[in-house]
């Protein structure tokens, strides 16, 4: 168990425990990601949920430094079984969208879609959603693609996936 794993467990699950000084030590030196990256790996739920948010805030303060780990992100990363890892995936493709080369858009791209199809959290199709509404305004393919996802995510129960769909749909047609 490396520094940062011990400082990110513990505590309440949804309380972001001490994600921001982890992220700080990060930002400080840029060698400490790794450290950060092998957290995902942990066996502890709440520690790859909070590595997560740490990733994001990194992505904010030093994208370049993230999109070095892009490609190890969309296939380690978006292999977990872990929703927090495949919501923020979502918002890192986002902040990243402008750096990345084709091939790893297109990987965004199918991550994200897969996402819609086959995920059931919230969260996750969420993110999914308004990531992907934001990037078929300049992709005609991509907003034909998602028009059944958005057809069939209108009418599910939770309000903000409906709404989201309803807002994704509204775009789209």
């Amino acid at each position: 168990m490396n520094d940062f794993e011990l400082a990110l467990s513990g505590g309440h699950p949804n309380s972001l425990g001490r994600t921001d000084e982890v992220a700080a030590a990060v930002l400080a030196d840029r060698e400490r990601l790794e450290d950060l990256y092998q957290c995902y790996f942990s066996t502890d739920e709440v520690v790859r949920l909070r590595v997560s948010s740490a990733m994001k805030r990194v992505t904010i303060a030093e994208p370049d430094w993230v999109l070095a780990l892009i490609d190890r992100l969309q296939s380690e990363i978006a292999a977990i079984d872990q929703p927090s890892a495949h919501w923020t995936l979502a918002l890192i493709f986002d902040m990243l969208v402008d750096r990345l080369t084709p091939s790893q858009h297109a990987r965004a791209l199918e991550i994200m879609e897969r996402n819609l199809a086959q995920h059931d959290d919230w969260i996750v199709l969420n993110n999914s959603m308004k990531v992907l509404a934001k990037w078929a305004k300049t992709d005609p393919a991509l907003a034909q693609r998602l028009l059944p996802h958005a057809h069939r995510l209108v009418d599910d129960d939770r309000n903000s996936v409906a709404k989201n769909a309803r807002k994704l749909l509204d775009q789209l047609l």
